[in-house]
């Protein structure tokens, strides 16, 4: 039971975390190699309006999540909306996308070490223990699942229930045909991958709560990420929910029976036994 409930909280917090991801590249077709690098900046701005305010880190998502859109928003106009134009292909789009993002998550590591320098941080909030089914579990891991699930559950609801997320999903699923029917595309794939890295640096405040970080973790977090967003299905959020705690499961599995230090190795093999099961994903729609 215990190992079930860490999985539950760790996977709920991984959720909001690929759900950033699975929006940028869903709809504006960015696979963003610095998915990662936001999340560590969402929690280094936590950790610093905490300890600077000593007010509850759930007030710095007042912040984060504006100023996360506003950095991504300017990032796709200025720097990727080149990219889409002249981009021939989808594929070509994606190599692109992948180049420039990939140099763009080094200047995220250059800026973090520059204002917060190299050290590893961490900050005590709820820290104390909260007993379920006789187990003593950290008030603060609970706290960020609830916030998480809540977050989850508001932003599936907007996407399938708003005019707004109407309009993303129907770019998600055709561009062209979007683009026919007078959805301006550029101007919506701005606003979901903006809106995408609000939600990463959400999850990165939540993070901030039980983990201890520094500017150079965020490559395993956009990795994880990407494993979370392929194995789900790159099209359909409740995939990435379903992979984000199977994936959340699995390395809480491993660290308890066998060894902390291979939860990573741990999930590129559930990874790469999906890819051989099931390679479009756990809700994706095999291609005829």
């Amino acid at each position: 039971m215990e190992i079930i409930i860490i999985g539950i909280l760790l996977g709920g917090t991984y959720a909001l975390m690929a759900m950033g991801l699975q929006l940028q590249y869903g709809v504006a077709r960015i696979m963003n190699l610095a998915n990662g690098e936001i999340l560590i900046a969402g929690a280094f701005v936590t950790f610093w309006f905490f300890t600077g305010s000593q007010l509850s880190p759930f007030w710095a998502l007042a912040i984060v999540v504006p100023g996360a859109f506003i950095i991504n928003w300017l990032i796709y106009r200025i720097l990727l909306v080149p990219l889409v134009k002249r981009a021939k292909s989808q594929g070509q789009l994606e190599v692109d996308s992948i180049l420039a993002t990939f140099g763009i998550s080094f200047i995220f590591i250059g800026i973090l070490l520059a204002v917060f320098g190299g050290d590893y941080l961490s900050y005590s909030y709820l820290a104390r223990a909260y007993v379920i089914f006789g187990e003593n579990y950290g008030l603060n891991r609970i706290a960020a699942f609830i916030a998480a699930a809540f977050l989850c559950i508001a932003f599936y609801i907007w996407l399938i229930r708003t005019r707004a997320g109407l309009t993303l999903r129907a770019i998600a699923v055709n561009p062209a045909a979007a683009g026919l029917v007078g959805i301006n595309v550029i101007n919506a794939s701005a606003f979901a991958f903006a809106l995408g890295g609000s939600v990463t640096a959400a999850g990165g405040m939540l993070l901030s709560m039980f983990l201890t970080f520094d500017a150079s973790l965020g490559v395993i977090f956009t990795l994880k990420a990407l494993v979370i967003v392929i194995m789900g299905g790159l099209s359909d959020i409740r995939g990435t929910i379903a992979a984000a705690f199977i994936l959340g499961m699995t390395e809480t599995i491993v660290a308890v029976l066998i060894d902390p230090g291979l939860t990573l190795a741990a999930s590129y093999v559930l990874f790469l036994v999906i890819l051989l099961v099931r390679p479009q994903g756990l809700f994706g729609r095999r291609i005829a």
